[in-house]
């Protein structure tokens, strides 16, 4: 411990120089900003950045991109709570009761709320990486495709339960976002599939593509179209700031949400996805009667608090596998592992001791960086809000130009603004009728790995189902979806009796 102790001072040291903090604060404001972005993105803003910091000293180099991985973590939750419009994939589920507390006045306690739970889950989880990294990173490892199928299983079967008026309108969403994820490359045999011939389906159908579209331009279109002659209550804001009540409810879904997250960061088929739509349908089935009917009318604190500490939590988290095994678990931890090997730096077991100075000062660096991304984004939720003061009509026109540019942006393609607009006229109907999106996101994206790993599950079983009842870990899974599913139904049959 004591060793520890001297690593993570040493790495503070290094972190803390005028030149690494300088480094520091570019990379969380980058971040920040591009968070706000829906289809840039860290990932591409860092691979972009690749070339240009080339001839930056490693350690300096990593900071800066750190900063900017989880800085647009914080940035996406600001246009997903005032806009519903999600920067990030990790920030969709945020936008679930943020944006209905946006439109209900509280639009300040929501940002408030998201900025503290990013900071205290981030905090929390790079203690957790300090102090757990190599036996987290080593558990991870063994979990094989039965598990990780069982896991998305858990994820499908949670979403589809909890969202929605009913589990038969939340699993029709399901199955919508699981056909969406068959189109394309099969990734195993490389079989082009359900494109209608259509060559820019053979890359599949781009979840940025989707998210936008169901949430950013659906809102506009469907405001347009149904409550054009309303009163919004998006003009209004009683407040910028978090009351007592908001707090105590808060807390706990912060560090529910930081502990869902964290594992799922550590694990080759995680993601922020996962735990932030686990984390949602947790504070959904945990709260407090009297708020319960707070989650899909008015917002529920609970429901942007939890998410936004799990995704928090989840990409601190995908350093563990990063640094201790090489392994990245998301798209911008495999471009930090090529940032690195731009370096000359393997990343792996040896790593602690080959480049001890620079992982310690990256460490050092998470603990900073958390608390600038606090002391830049709670001032701004004054500043954020007045966004709200926008009559409508030029919100969601700018809503709709902000949506355009930026899908455009992704890859240059008229032909996904047409994706994106006929998208939003299913996800009008969707809203129409009391279907929710969030379960078209989840399997459009989890659709694609949960395939990959059944395949190769029942290769590991020799074409046998009953390898996911043979390992301990798939089991006990299986159990919980069970669970999930059986338990409402005795419950609401108890009560009938």
């Amino acid at each position: 411990m004591l060793e520890l102790w001297n690593n993570l001072m040493g790495g503070f040291a290094t972190a803390g120089t005028p030149i690494n903090l300088l480094w520091a604060l570019a990379g969380c404001a980058l971040g920040t900003a591009i968070g706000v972005l829906p289809g840039l993105g860290p990932a591409v803003t860092v691979a972009m950045l690749l070339p240009i910091t080339g001839q930056v000293e490693p350690t300096a180099s990593m900071i800066f991109f750190a900063g900017i991985y989880y800085g647009a973590m914080y940035g996406g939750s600001t246009t997903s709570i005032l806009l519903n419009t999600p920067g990030e994939t990790g920030t969709m589920v945020t936008a679930l009761e943020g944006f209905k507390m946006a439109k209900s006045g509280r639009a300040g306690a929501a940002l408030a709320t998201s900025a503290i739970g990013s900071f205290v889950a981030g905090s929390i989880a790079t203690v957790l990486v300090t102090l757990f990294a190599p036996f987290l990173a080593e558990f991870a490892v063994k979990l094989g495709p039965p598990e990780y199928f069982c896991l998305m299983l858990l994820a499908f079967t949670t979403v589809s339960a909890v969202l929605g008026q009913s589990s038969l309108r939340g699993m029709t969403a399901l199955f919508l976002g699981l056909a969406l994820g068959l189109v394309g490359m099969d990734q195993i045999t490389g079989q082009v599939r359900y494109t209608g011939g259509v060559i820019e389906f053979i890359d599949g159908v781009e979840v940025v593509l989707v998210a936008v579209g169901l949430f950013a331009v659906t809102e506009a279109l469907y405001n347009a179209l149904y409550e054009g002659k309303s009163e919004a209550s998006m003009n209004k804001m009683n407040k910028a700031h978090m009351t007592r009540t908001e707090w105590k409810r808060s807390w706990p879904a912060w560090l529910r949400g930081t502990f869902i997250g964290f594992p799922f960061g550590t694990i080759p088929a995680g993601g922020s996805e996962i735990p932030t739509f686990l984390s949602y349908a947790t504070e959904r089935k945990l709260a407090d009667p009297q708020y319960k009917k707070e989650f899909g009318t008015t917002g529920a604190i609970e429901g942007v608090a939890g998410p936004e500490a799990a995704n928090n939590a989840a990409v601190t988290a995908t350093l563990v596998p990063l640094l201790t095994l090489g392994i990245p678990t998301s798209v911008t931890a495999a471009i930090l592992l090529s940032a690195l090997q731009n370096y000359g730096i393997n990343a792996g077991p040896q790593l602690f001791q080959t480049s001890s100075a620079l992982v310690w000062a990256l460490i050092a660096s998470l603990y900073i960086g958390n608390v600038m991304l606090l002391v830049l984004n709670l001032p701004m939720v004054g500043l954020w809000v007045k966004l709200l003061k926008i009559p409508k009509a030029p919100l969601y026109a700018g809503i709709l130009i902000f949506a355009t540019v930026g899908v455009y942006g992704m890859r240059q393609s008229s032909f996904d603004l047409f994706v994106m607009y006929g998208l939003a006229l299913v996800g009008v109907a969707l809203r129409r009728f009391d279907f929710p999106t969030a379960p078209v996101i989840v399997g459009l994206i989890l659709g694609p790995l949960a395939e990959a790993q059944f395949r190769n599950a029942m290769s590991i079983g020799e074409g046998s189902w009953t390898v996911f009842f043979q390992r301990p870990m798939s089991a006990t899974l299986l159990a919980v979806v069970a669970l999930v599913l059986i338990t409402p139904r005795v419950l609401a049959w108890h009560r009938r009796a």
